[in-house]
């Protein structure tokens, strides 16, 4: 490399280093918007893609199924796992054993001379049985009734369900495909409103509070001004650029995309 060449590439470089991160325009900071909530679904477990009711662009709303998994198997098993939390002829027959093993024991401490100590004996242990075997009819029950909720709560995670009001902003399977757990699925953004992370310069960061007003600017071609309001103010400084984030939430009603540079000017700060 010549002499020429690398001092022009190192100029180049030390002027790039020296654009401060908190570059302004006039006389507002530069920052860049995004959506106020941004979510990637997944499914947390393998299986087929049998339903997507949504495509890539259409609002939805708290919620909605956006995608279902084929849950075909898991219905079939859910309806037996009912069936058996319904059922208490297993509790029903130890009651009734429990009630003749009471009435056989009365019946025997009604002639003590008639029958043996061994005989009344052996009535009250199979009275402490049928009363152990009615707990177990009823705990098993119970556990019947876990399962089936159970597998309820495992059909309903075999659909994605939108956590936030929003847009479909990107789909990555199609029906019929294979997904293996925690592969992205589905993008939901929200962009109204928008958020911006402004880096405020520390020293002029004494005077604002939360909810102070922000006004941001956008650029053309639909060049525009909104009122903004403080949200977040971070309790740690970059050291690098000795600034503090800021979080503005704007309105949009415009649906603007989020990722525009914008600039930001705190009325606060220019009093």
């Amino acid at each position: 490399m010549s002499t020429n060449r690398f001092f022009r590439l190192s100029l180049a470089i030390f002027v790039l280093l020296s654009v401060p991160l908190n570059a302004t325009f006039g006389n507002g900071i530069i920052a860049i918007t995004k959506p106020s909530a941004d979510v990637t679904l997944s499914f947390v477990q393998a299986g087929r893609i049998g339903m997507i009711n949504f495509k890539e662009g259409d609002s939805v709303k708290i919620g909605d199924i956006l995608v279902k998994q084929d849950d075909a198997v898991e219905k079939a098993r859910l309806a037996q796992l009912e069936a058996e939390s319904t059922d208490k002829t297993k509790i029903q027959a130890s009651e009734f054993s429990l009630a003749q093993r009471r009435v056989d024991l009365k019946r025997l401490e009604a002639r003590p001379k008639a029958v043996t100590q061994t005989e009344l004996e052996h009535a009250k242990l199979n009275l402490n049985i049928a009363e152990l075997s009615l707990r177990v009819a009823v705990f098993q029950h119970e556990q019947a009734q876990r399962k089936y909720e159970e597998a309820k709560l495992q059909i309903e995670r075999m659909s994605l369900k939108s956590p936030i009001d929003g847009r479909i902003e990107s789909i990555e399977i199609e029906a019929g495909e294979s997904v293996n757990a925690l592969d992205d699925v589905v993008r939901v953004v929200r962009i109204n409103p928008l958020w911006i992370d402004v880096p405020v310069p520390l020293s002029q960061t004494a005077k604002l509070r939360y909810g102070h007003t922000a006004m941001v600017g956008f650029p053309s071609p639909q060049k525009m001004s909104v009122e903004g309001t403080v949200i977040f103010i971070a309790a740690v400084a970059d050291a690098g650029s000795d600034t503090l984030r800021v979080r503005i939430q704007a309105p949009n009603n415009s649906n603007r995309p989020a990722g525009e540079h914008v600039t930001v000017t705190f009325p606060t700060l220019q009093e």
